[in-house]
């Protein structure tokens, strides 16, 4: 580790120790990974929020025929106390002393007591079992009425899911029926495709003419101050202008390459093969090889089989980016980057590490952004255009990846890309 002190006491920098271990890849997790404990309480407080609506209809017109049955059954209960004590004959005491009348009277009395009760007993057994068949019936009918009515839904889900930026020109819901809230949900989602497709047409079209509009004049540009400095009889102030001009037209010509990059890549990848990252690694490695000389950096590799799907071409090209990166932004004397890839946790990982200035870590998300560099914003661009890191995103994410950044022990960062398994 770089000691604070050390520029004091000695003239070369110590660099700290690669990265090392095939299990202690850093970086987030692969998606759907990460395992978090939560206790009883929190996993019943969140159980509402699990549950569909499709379920949620099921129990709401399941309760509500529980409901309505249970207040049927209250209402019979009462209605047949009510019906037999009405229709009770009456005890005709005609004849009779007045003892053995009363004692007829509390007979009669104890009688209808006693039919009203085993009535409405059994009345009472027979309704709670077919009140629990009717709340068994009810989950099932409201089960299937509610999948009914979710059907157009799951129909423009399926359709949301299977659309791309390609299938929007003729990929639409098309819900037919009665004209009724799903019907103008779904002509509604109809309209937002249409209006996306435009969108994604007009992009298409601005990146394409930009390409030619933007390179050409700059083409013209070199090709012009090239022809001016080949002239023998050109001055020596015109000939360092027209160097310094060149500098110039070469940042204009890789900030312009830079932008249509970073739109081809935040669009939906036209070009998926089987391919495998080592593979791109390496040729990206080579490229960058005599770069890395002149500047004095020392490239080391430890590059593992991770086969994938994807455009070989971005994905060569963010690799580069990381690389590049790495060796600008490094140490001046004794410069190290190592790249690796592999296979971690279930998912492809590219990791580019570097030694260089410490890196403040509530900056290091900020790098991804355009035209963002460490302590600067859109100034000291002599070493970049300031799109590597965004376009290194950009490229990850229409992969279905992820990339992330930590400072790293000693100073510099330690890159990792992570992309699904093939």
């Amino acid at each position: 580790m770089i000691s604070p002190h050390s520029a004091r006491k000695a003239t070369r920098v110590q660099a700290a120790p690669p990265p090392s271990g095939p299990p202690a890849w850093d970086g987030p997790p692969p998606p759907g990974q990460t395992v978090v404990s939560r206790s009883t309480m929190e996993r019943v407080r969140e159980l509402p929020g699990k549950v569909s609506i499709r379920w949620r209809l099921t129990i709401t017109y399941s309760a509500l025929v529980f409901a309505a049955a249970a207040a049927l059954l209250l209402s019979m209960y009462a209605i047949v106390g009510t019906s037999i004590v009405t229709e009770w004959p009456e005890l005709n005491t005609r004849g009779i002393n007045a003892i053995d009348a009363a004692i007829a009277q509390d007979q009669w009395l104890q009688a209808k007591e006693a039919t009203v009760q085993n009535a409405r007993d059994q009345l009472l057994q027979s309704a709670a079992m077919a009140l629990v068949g009717v709340g068994i019936l009810a989950l099932i009918i409201g089960y299937f009425v509610a999948d009914r009515a979710m059907r157009p839904v799951a129909r423009m889900t399926a359709t949301a899911k299977k659309l791309s930026e390609s299938t929007l020109a003729h990929q639409r819901i098309g819900l037919e029926g009665p004209n009724d809230e799903l019907k103008e949900l779904a002509d509604t989602f109809d309209a937002m495709l249409t209006r996306l497709n435009v969108a994604f047409d007009t992009q298409r079209r601005f990146v394409a003419n930009a390409s030619h509009e933007l390179r050409t004049p700059l083409t013209i540009n070199r090709t012009v101050l090239e022809i001016a400095l080949s002239d023998p009889e050109a001055s020596q102030d015109l000939k360092a202008l027209g160097r310094t001009l060149l500098e110039v037209n070469a940042r204009n010509e890789k900030l312009i390459e830079g932008l249509l990059l970073l739109a081809r890549s935040e669009r939906e990848l036209a070009v998926r093969k089987p391919l495998d990252v080592m593979e791109v690694a390496q040729t990206a490695v080579e490229q960058l090889v005599p770069f890395a000389e002149e500047h004095g950096v020392t490239v080391s590799t430890e590059l593992v089989s991770a086969p994938t799907t994807g455009d070989p071409v971005l994905l060569e090209r963010s690799v580069s980016n990381l690389l590049e990166n790495a060796v600008k932004y490094n140490i001046p004397e004794n410069g190290k980057v190592w790249i690796r890839t592999g296979m971690a946790d279930g998912a492809l990982v590219v990791q580019v590490a570097n030694t260089g200035q410490h890196v403040p870590a509530y900056e290091v998300n900020s790098l991804f952004e355009p035209f963002r560099r460490l302590h600067a914003d859109r100034v000291d661009s002599a070493k970049g255009s300031g799109l590597g890191l965004s376009i290194v995103r950009a490229v990850v994410q229409a992969h279905g990846g992820n990339v992330a950044a930590v400072p790293r022990d000693g100073g510099g960062l330690v890159v990792t890309i992570r992309l699904p398994r093939r």
